[in-house]
Parts: structure tokens; sequence; C-alpha cells
């Protein structure tokens, strides 16, 4: 973009990693990032678009290439969750961890796009200056879905152990049920109801974010010169390729999370 190339490097990353938010009212704390809201929705709407089209096409005979991959996976994410889970996770556990892994996945995968070209559609058709196509860039994107991962938790929790159950084990476990201890044990489980969501929200931002910023940075080095242009393109499918390992590593950490966790809310201690 022409307007790009003339600004600092410092304003380069910054134009790049800047959302384009609505505020609810003048000044209003409650900010809407809707980059964040409407490429994610986008990618969970073409996740599952694309498992759909498969399913639908499926057969009992032989399998196409593309119906062969996803059982694969639907095969690989059972797996998983078979050696976690242990009550019946075909109901729900199951399926959920499928569409996380997915639909986490597609969001990560938007870094492999060219930040340049995008942001020049984004600009030049749809009048929008800043947007970020990768959701999971933004650590509120990231928070959304571990906390909704913890509401999860808290629900089957309660479910499972009913409403007297769930408050007896926030202030009996894991010290014991003497009164003198109900504090320690509900600042014990008070912090570990924070720390979950906190830990699985950071671990994929962070590597999501770092990977980002590196591509900015070589992407600047490539626009130096011509050696800047052959070095910058080098390292740039260098790290493309290794941040494909990233991409799918941290998509797969998240789904296993969310797998333990549910599976925690299962279980009394």
């Amino acid at each position: 973009m022409a307007a790009e190339s003339q600004l600092t490097p410092t304003e380069y990353i910054g134009h790049h990693l800047t959302n384009f938010t609505a505020s609810v009212g003048q000044g209003s704390f409650w900010t809407l990032n809707l980059d964040s809201v409407v490429m994610g929705a986008i990618l969970g709407v073409v996740g599952l678009g694309l498992i759909w089209w498969i399913a639908r096409g499926a057969t009992t005979g032989v399998p196409t290439k593309r119906q062969a991959l996803v059982e694969l996976l639907f095969s690989f994410i059972d797996d998983q969750v078979k050696g976690i889970f242990h009550g019946d996770r075909h109901n729900f556990v199951a399926p959920t961890a499928l569409s996380v892994f997915v639909w986490v996945l597609l969001m990560n995968a938007m870094d492999f796009l060219p930040v340049d070209i995008f942001s020049a559609f984004y600009e030049g058709v749809l009048h929008l200056h800043y947007w970020r196509q990768v959701p999971t860039t933004d650590v509120n994107t990231t928070f959304a879905l571990s906390i909704s991962v913890l509401l999860l938790s808290i629900y089957f929790s309660i479910k499972v152990k009913g409403l007297g159950g769930w408050i007896h084990e926030l202030f009996c476990a894991p010290f014991g049920g003497h009164p003198l201890v109900w504090p320690a044990n509900f600042l014990f489980n008070l912090v570990e109801y924070v720390s979950k969501p906190l830990s699985h929200s950071l671990r994929l931002y962070g590597n999501i974010y770092a990977g980002e910023i590196i591509f900015l940075l070589l992407w600047l080095w490539a626009a130096t010169g011509l050696a800047g242009t052959v070095f910058g393109a080098i390292l740039g499918v260098g790290w493309a390729i290794f941040h494909i390992l990233i991409v799918v590593l941290q998509a797969f950490i998240f789904m296993m999370l969310t797998v333990v966790y549910i599976s925690m809310a299962h279980e009394s201690h």
C-alpha cells in the first residue's frame, strides 16, 4: 500500500495491530472489536459449513479423499477425548472438542494470509482503515473462548453434583470439611477458577500474536531493498512453514484443555 510505505516501522506495526471497534455510547467503557467478532463468526460458519458439506456427501462405500480426511479428524479427536473423558463423550464433549479445534485452527490460520494485500482490500474496497483479520491475535477473543469453557465447566459441575454439592466442594475441598479451613478451601478454588481461563486464553493469544509480529517484521525487512526482499522472502517462507506447527499445535492444546476442564467438572474431589 502506498500509504503504508510512508509509515515508520512502529506506525506500520501499530496500524496492522489496531482493531476496528465500536463503542456503546460516547466514551463508553464497553467497546466491541467488530473485526474479531465478524472474522470469528465468518470462520465459524465456514468450519461448520465445510464439515456439513463433507458429511452430507458421505457414503458407506469407498470414501472420497475429503471424506477420508474428515473421518481421520473425527477419529483422532474422538481418541483424544476418550483418553480423558470417561462418560458419554458422544453426547456433547467430543462434538464440542471437534468444533473448538476446527474453529480455533481456522482463526489461527488467518495469520498466513498476506497482511498488506488484504489490508489494501479492506481499505480500498470496504473502506476500513483498521481491520485485524486474525481473531486469536485479539486477547478479547481468546478470553471470550476461555470464559465460555469456564462457564461450561461450572454448568457441568452443578449438573453432575447438584448446586449444593458444587458449593460444598468449593468450601470443603481439598483440605477437608472443618469450618476453620473453609476460607482456605474457598480461596484455593477461587484461584483455580481464575487461573484456568487466564492460562487457557493467554497461551493461545501469546503464541499467535508473537507469530503475527514476526511476520510483520519480515515484511518490513522485505521493503528495505533488494537484499531485504530476498532474505525477507526466504525467512518468511521458513517462518510460515514453522508457523504451521504453531497454528495446529495451539488449536490442539486449546481443544485438549477444554476437554480436561469439562472432564474435571464431572469428577468429585
